[in-house]
């Protein structure tokens, strides 16, 4: 202050230095809540998150959960048939009554007044209406920020075939942490046997219905049972058709995320894929030959005839070949004109062509792996 007791301000100029922790503070930043499950250890393109439905949906989370895609929850309706080690899964439940083993009371959430469904359809999108507060609280708080959500369920239970009833909730939660995807659903189709029982009928088609305008991958049981009869016994089926299915989607995840020396399918790429509506169809094929003729047709017709889904009908929106070869492949000349004409083949079944060459060792010959979005049922 001067004689008049006025303040001088070049007495202040070097004060905010006392505080000047208040910017090391004051850039919004993400908090990661003790609730919240731990990130993704599996390699992914994109930043994203498994919420399973049910216990056909729940055992397929089971399977992703497994390949390290830690942001993996399971919704359910009740406890009794949920499977085993879920120690990083959040479930919601209707009950406390007999809950798995190593389940961690932090990832269960008891949605009351249930104690599961019985196969109504009606009474599960009733009870998920009616607790969509306490599910939306539970994604934000244990999933925090992704960018897609991929909903599993399995067609012909009533909790997984109620599932979209949720849908405008799951879409307030990407929007409430400003995702950049949307949700994609992936929904099992019951074997020949199961749809001898009318219900199971009716709860399967109502899904699909339910299902149909939006981005959607519709696995086919028969059609995975029967890739598998005579290499796994009955016990063993189910687990392996969810493991096989969560690997080809995992690998999808993680080539998008790698650098090609030839040619990338990057995550925009997949993106566009994804945010197709309709319905996606994935398939894979082994190829021992890479130079036989007319590669991209039978390579089309081997990942369409030996995949889970159903085979594509018509055009689709967009169409993706993925091809894994090895460097003497990459280097031989003759082979490369075959790999150029297997990618054309696909383009001419899709309205855009994405595609992507990447070279790994010790493979049994050339691996493809084939997805085309926005598909008529």
């Amino acid at each position: 202050m001067d004689e008049n007791n006025n303040i001088n301000e070049n007495e202040f100029d070097n004060d905010f230095d006392d505080f000047d922790f208040v910017d090391h503070y004051s850039t919004d930043v993400e908090t990661k809540g003790e609730d919240q499950l731990d990130d993704n250890t599996a390699p992914s393109g994109l930043n994203c998150a498994f919420v399973g439905f049910g216990a056909g949906g729940g055992k397929m989370a089971k399977a992703f959960l497994d390949l390290g895609f830690n942001k993996t929850l399971l919704i359910n309706t009740t406890d009794k048939d949920l499977p085993l080690g879920f120690n990083k899964t959040l479930l919601i439940n209707t009950t406390d009554k007999d809950l798995p083993e190593g389940v961690d009371s932090k990832h269960v959430v008891l949605i009351p007044d249930a104690d599961g469904v019985g196969k109504d359809v009606s009474l599960g999108k009733n009870i998920f209406k009616q607790n969509d507060t306490v599910i939306e609280d539970a994604l934000r708080t244990k999933l925090g920020h992704i960018d897609w959500l991929f909903v599993l369920a399995g067609g012909g239970g009533g909790t997984g075939s109620a599932c979209v009833e949720l849908h405008n909730v799951l879409e307030r939660y990407l929007q409430s942490v400003q995702a950049k995807g949307k949700v994609v659903y992936i929904i099992s189709w019951p074997t020949a046997q199961e749809l001898l029982n009318p219900t199971i009928v009716k709860n399967a088609v109502s899904l699909a219905n339910d299902v149909k305008e939006h981005s959607h991958i519709l696995i086919d049981n028969e059609r995975q049972l029967q890739l598998l009869r005579g290499k796994v016994g009955m016990l063993g089926m189910y687990p392996l058709a969810n493991k096989s299915f969560a690997k080809l989607f995992a690998q999808i995840l993680k080539l998008s995320d790698e650098q090609s020396p030839v040619q990338t399918f990057d995550s925009k790429d997949l993106e566009k894929c994804l945010s197709t509506n309709k319905r996606i169809f994935l398939g894979t094929t082994v190829v021992g030959d890479p130079k036989k003729p007319n590669l991209g047709a039978a390579v089309y017709q081997e990942c369409s005839k030996r995949s889970p889904c159903p085979p594509p009908k018509g055009k689709g929106a967009t169409g993706t070949m993925l091809l894994v070869i090895t460097s003497e492949m990459a280097n031989d000349p003759e082979i490369s004109k075959h790999l150029d004409a297997a990618v054309s083949y696909v383009g001419g079944r899709a309205e855009t062509l994405f595609s992507g060459v990447y070279v790994r060792n010790r493979l049994p010959g050339l691996i493809a792996i084939l997805m085309m979005s926005g598909l008529e049922e």
